[in-house]
Formats: C-alpha cells, structure tokens, sequence
C-alpha cells in the first residue's frame, strides 16, 4: 500500500466521490451449487470489440473470491424498485437470497428476477488497485429484461432513481 499525502483526508474524499452518481448492480455466481452475490456501484462499461465490462470489490469481500473459482459471474442491473434486494445484497454473513428471487442462466450463474438487464461474463482479468481489486468480464451473454424501468442509483449515500 502506498502512503498517502499529508493530511489526507479519507473521510472528505468519500465525501466529494460521493457527488458522482451511480448506477447499483448485483454481482453474482455459484460456489459449489450455492448462489453467492453482492451489490456493487463500480461497475462500467470498458469496450465493444471484444465486449468487455468491469467492477471493482473491495479486498476483504468474502463474496468475490467464492464467485471467482467459478471463473464467470452475472451482472444484474437493479431498477429503482428493488432496493431492498440490494440492501440484502449488501448484508454480510447472512443468506443473501432469502428473500430474493432468482433462476439460473444456462450455465447456472443466479440471474434476479425483474432486473433492467443481465449480463453473463468471463472472467477476463484482474488489476490489483489500492484496497480494491478491478475485475473485466468479457461478456457471453447479455439480455434487457425490464428496460422501459427506471435504475436504481446511488448519489450522496442515498438511494433514487432518474425518470424523463
């Protein structure tokens, strides 16, 4: 880990990053049969050709490392409706799918219902970056499944939504 400047201010930082708004989606997988998932805000877009996507959790995740020896994931894109499906996602030590509906994709990755959109990925590469590590999916598979909906987005530690 490098040091940061003096004076640096972790708590002001987060503060000012959090006047970018996100879009919040839910990463999953399987270990050993078993859906494990969690909700993430740092997800992009990285390419075309070849289609590619990324996020990025933290370090000390329990999730992501039970994702990763399956070597693909799911990205569900949540839509404004289903913040309590990311506040269960976002629990730690519980049975995250409890309480949340799902089905499997044809390689068995849990896809939520009603999501915006699903995304079924590779894993292409990992980066290592600070307390966190940068993931790229290169995509195998993607369908809009309630596109017409609004997202559920992430701004100033508060959840909302955008309409036109």
């Amino acid at each position: 880990m490098t040091e940061q400047a003096a004076g640096f201010d972790a708590t002001a930082f987060r503060q000012t990053m959090g006047n970018f708004a996100t879009g919040v989606v839910v990463v999953t997988g399987l270990h050993d049969g078993v859906p494990i998932g969690f909700a993430a805000q740092s997800f992009v877009s990285l390419s075309l050709q070849p289609p590619l996507v990324a996020f990025s959790p933290g370090k000390l995740s329990s999730s992501w490392p039970k994702i990763r020896v399956g070597g693909s994931f799911g990205i569900n894109i949540l839509s404004h409706e289903q913040q309590t499906v990311c506040d269960d996602m976002a629990r730690s030590g519980a049975d995250k799918f409890a309480n949340v509906d799902w089905q499997g994709t044809t390689t068995g990755v849990p896809m939520l219902n009603d999501v915006l959109a699903f995304i079924e990925c590779s894993i292409e590469a990992e980066h290592d970056a600070g307390d966190h590590t940068i993931v790229v999916g290169r995509v195998q598979d993607y369908q809009r499944i309630r596109g017409e909906s609004a997202p559920l987005l992430y701004f100033r530690s508060a959840y909302g939504s955008f309409a036109q």
